[in-house]
């Protein structure tokens, strides 16, 4: 790679640090458009089988990292940001919000279809009661389950601090509605939690503080799976009862790993995932557990190995033709540089899994959303779907 070529990739990532002061302004847009979906029949991005005159729940919570971030990290000084194009390219107001893809994120497609607008980032609100009645976003790119996971890369809201920005909604909520209103409206309400491929990432991976000679990979997930399990059970004490819990995504697949490892025709790395296999087993006996130990409580796991895994390996009959490259990037199976500019991306990400070199495109998105809310395309979620826990109001 040439010097001039390093120089330009120095110069483009520092501006989107710099930028930071540009981005303080949510786009007033996405909220307007997010009412519009709802309210409008008309439009062509919502099917008229998803129309209901009122939400199936009260409000949808949303706690994690990259995977999604709605723009919190537009509001943070850390090199973890999506706030430019191609990002966003192909969303509905076709421009970058925050998100780490080039159009929707699966919560996006899961708030849809419990007929609530697109939830606003924690960051990115005016922190009135009117924001956030309906749901609030919290994820935080390069936020681990570990504290310091991702600090590398600048700031982020860790899953603890993700945890107490909550509790500080609540309590506005309660000084507001008062306290039986609040209590009904969190336990009705549905949290999403989808967090953990950070500490692999940018932590165990790396081997940060000498982490793989303190922990094998099942000692590692262990650790991981009783602090998620700690922070639910924390939820529960103020009155969370229905959540999803993801998985995490096979990233010995991603191109970034295909690239490190030097895959010779696109070979997923067997360690890695075998690794994330393991997490993900961790984790769903876990959400068992928590099913018979708290009552009342409605908890699933999604194994977001399985639903992507089948897409890789069932890609022609999803309309893929792209399984190894990113959409948006630079180097062998474009892994090697994150995305930074247009020209750096593909012009149709739709045939494509991989938008960058973590993160699937908007169509990929939208199958593993359709297998959290019923099983579309196939299972991953255990002991029931998203639609099994909120069933449609009775007319």
């Amino acid at each position: 790679m040439s010097s001039n070529l390093l120089v330009v990739l120095v110069i483009i990532t520092t501006s989107t640090i710099l930028s930071l002061s540009q981005s303080f302004q949510f786009p007033q847009e996405l909220y307007n458009l997010t009412q519009n979906l709802i309210n409008n029949n008309n439009n062509p991005t919502i099917p008229l089988s998803t129309m209901s005159p009122s939400p199936l729940v009260p409000a949808f919570f949303i706690i994690g990292d990259s995977s999604v971030d709605c723009g919190t990290n537009n509001y943070l000084g850390t090199f973890a940001r999506a706030d430019h194009l191609p990002y966003g390219r192909d969303f509905d107001t076709h421009r970058p919000t925050g998100r780490f893809c080039n159009g929707r994120i699966p919560v996006d497609y899961l708030a849809l279809r419990l007929q609530l607008p697109f939830v606003p980032s924690y960051l990115g609100q005016t922190g009135t009661v009117e924001d956030m009645i309906k749901g609030v976003n919290y994820a935080s790119a390069g936020a681990g389950i570990i504290f310091t996971s991702g600090s590398e890369l600048g700031q982020h809201i860790s899953f603890t601090q993700q945890i107490q920005q909550f509790t500080d909604t609540l309590q506005l909520f309660i000084l507001s509605m008062g306290e039986d209103a609040a209590t009904y409206l969190v336990s009705n309400s549905v949290f999403y939690i989808s967090i953990g491929i950070n500490d692999y990432i940018h932590y165990y991976l790396r081997n940060v503080s000498n982490v793989q000679n303190l922990y094998l990979p099942w000692g590692f997930n262990q650790f991981l799976a009783s602090t998620v399990r700690q922070e639910i059970k924390n939820l529960y004490d103020i009155n969370v009862r229905k959540l999803v819990v993801m998985g995490l995504a096979p990233i010995g697949c991603s191109p970034h790993y295909l690239w490190q490892y030097s895959s010779k025709n696109g070979e997923c790395i067997e360690d890695i995932n075998n690794m994330i296999m393991e997490f993900n087993f961790v984790m769903r006996y876990m959400v068992e557990e928590l099913l018979h130990e708290l009552p009342d409580i409605k908890i699933i796991f999604c194994d977001m190995y399985e639903g992507s895994m089948d897409i890789i390996k069932n890609h022609k009959l999803y309309g893929f033709n792209v399984t190894t490259d990113a959409c948006c990037g630079l180097g062998k199976y474009r892994g090697w540089i994150m995305c930074l500019s247009t020209d750096m991306a593909c012009s149709n990400a739709s045939n494509h899994i991989w938008w960058d070199q973590f993160h699937p495109t908007d169509a990929v998105n939208a199958i593993l959303a359709d297998n959290v809310w019923n099983g579309l395309h196939t299972k991953m979620c255990y002991p029931m779907n998203l639609e099994d826990m909120v069933p449609p109001k009775a007319a």
